[in-house]
C-alpha cells in the first residue's frame, strides 16, 4: 500500500515539470490526483502519462472563477481534499533598470496572488490533517542577478507558510514550503535560453552546487510525497530545500 492510498490531491501547474512528476509520484503512492493548468494540450498529454487515477481541469490560477470551477469539480467528485500543492508559477529575467510594471504584475499575479487564492478557495474542502505544499525556490533566500521580482515573489510565498500555519492553528491543516534549486525541466531550460548562454549558466550552477549537477524533477517529487504523507505529520510552517546544497553552503 502506498503512503497516499485513498487520498485526494490537487496540483496546480500539474501538467509539466515538477508538477507533473509530483502527480506521477502521488498516483504511484495511491492518491487520486487532479491537475490544473492553462494549456489543454499539455493537460491531455499529462493525463496520458498519469492514467485512470488522474483528472485534469483547465484554468488559470489568477482567475478566481477558474479556481471556483476547479474546486467545484473536486467537491462533486470527491467531497474533500487531503493534499493541495500550490505549484503554478513563472520566472523571468529582468535586471533592475529594465523591470516593467507588466513584468512585476505578471510575476506577482501568478506566483503570489495565484498561490493565495488557490489555498483560500480550497480551504472549505481541506480535511483535518490535510497537507498544503507551496512551491518556493532557493532564490527566495538568496540574491539572484536579474531575478529580483521572481525572488521577491518566492520570499512572499515563504512567509505565507509561516503566517498561514498560525491562521490554521487548531484545524490540523499543515502548510509547508518545498523549495527546489535549478532543476532539469523545460521551464528552466526556457528561462536559461532567454539569456542566450544556457550552457554557461548550467556550468555555473554545477560548479556552485555541492552535488555538482542540476536536480531531477523526480527528486523534488519524492520530497513532495514526504510532505504530503503522514511521515511529515509534525511539520508546519517549514521550508525544505531540494537544491543539491546550492543555497545551504
Amino acid at each position: 500500500m502506498g503512503k497516499l492510498e485513498g487520498k485526494t490531491a490537487v496540483i496546480t501547474g500539474g501538467a509539466s515539470g515538477i508538477g507533473l512528476e509530483t502527480a506521477k509520484r502521488f498516483v504511484a503512492e495511491g492518491a487520486s490526483v487532479y491537475i490544473f493548468g492553462r494549456r489543454q494540450d499539455a493537460l491531455d498529454a499529462a493525463l496520458g502519462e498519469l492514467g485512470a487515477n488522474a483528472r485534469a481541469v483547465q484554468g488559470d490560477t489568477t482567475k478566481l472563477e477558474d479556481l471556483d470551477r476547479l474546486f467545484a469539480t473536486v467537491k462533486t467528485d470527491k467531497g474533500s481534499i487531503d493534499i493541495l500543492v500550490a505549484n503554478a508559477g513563472i520566472g523571468e529575467f529582468s535586471a533592475l533598470g529594465d523591470i516593467t510594471p507588466e513584468h512585476f504584475d505578471r510575476t506577482f499575479d501568478i506566483n503570489v496572488k495565484g498561490t493565495l487564492f488557490t489555498v483560500q478557495k480550497a480551504l472549505p474542502l481541506l480535511n483535518r490533517g490535510a497537507s498544503v505544499i507551496l512551491t518556493g525556490s532557493t532564490v527566495g533566500v538568496t540574491g539572484t542577478a536579474s531575478m529580483s521580482i521572481y525572488s521577491a515573489s518566492k520570499a512572499a510565498v515563504r512567509n505565507f507558510a509561516r503566517s498561514w500555519a498560525l491562521d490554521l492553528k487548531g484545524t490540523g491543516i499543515r502548510v509547508n514550503v518545498l523549495s527546489p534549486g535549478a532543476t532539469e525541466t523545460q521551464g528552466v531550460k526556457d528561462l536559461f535560453d532567454q539569456t542566450g548562454a544556457t550552457d554557461q549558466i548550467i556550468a555555473n550552477f554545477n560548479e556552485q552546487t555541492p552535488l555538482g549537477r542540476l536536480g531531477n524533477p523526480s527528486e523534488t517529487a519524492a520530497v513532495a510525497a514526504f510532505l504530503a504523507s503522514d511521515d511529515s505529520s509534525y511539520m508546519t510552517g517549514s521550508e525544505i530545500f531540494v537544491d543539491g546544497g546550492f543555497a545551504q553552503v
